[in-house]
């Protein structure tokens, strides 16, 4: 554990993460009276997905181009509104 006063956190700013390692906490303090602590995180960091895995998870649409898809999307509403009125 090491204390810092706003000073001192604002000149090892850069190095934080550094210390907070090292330290494993810090407490910031103004006018001798704590502000905040500072800990490590309990858990890792969370690893992010490529986006080539996510694009390999989504299904692969039969239609090649988005106007067939936007044209087929407003043709089953038009459709839909249609059986409606009947």
């Amino acid at each position: 554990m090491k204390q810092l006063n706003i000073r001192e956190m604002r000149s090892v700013l850069g190095k934080l993460d550094v210390l907070v390692e090292e330290q494993q906490e810090l407490i910031i303090t103004r006018n001798k009276q704590a502000i905040v602590r500072v800990l490590l995180p309990i858990q890792g960091i969370k690893k992010r997905h490529k986006h080539a895995d996510l694009r390999s998870l989504q299904a692969v649409s039969s239609i090649s181009s988005s106007e067939a898809l936007i044209r087929q999307d407003r043709d089953e509403r038009c459709f839909s509104c249609w059986q409606d009125f009947r």
